[in-house]
């Protein structure tokens, strides 16, 4: 039996979902209800944090295997965000 992860958004996050038109939101929401499975790889240089690619879209996060825990850092456009942690 596989557990599934709990997953805890940042505020900011939540922030920038809204502002989102319904389409890239839906994208989004889909793709990190999907965790930890997509396109997601290990931040270089960082142990804790994962980075998950949907189109344009980054969401950062961080997993805890034991309590089955993702928490969503971050969300931005490709662009921007690995400036912002």
């Amino acid at each position: 039996m596989t557990m599934r992860y709990e997953i805890e958004y940042d505020k900011r996050c939540l922030k920038y979902l809204k502002k989102l038109d319904k389409n890239n939101q839906l994208r989004v929401i889909k793709a990190i209800n999907a965790l930890p499975l997509g396109d997601v790889k290990r931040l270089q240089g960082d142990n804790r944090n994962y980075r998950l690619r949907v189109g344009n879209h980054r969401i950062i996060f961080s997993k805890d295997d034991e309590k089955f825990i993702i928490l969503i850092i971050e969300i931005g456009s490709r662009g921007d965000i690995y400036n912002r942690i």
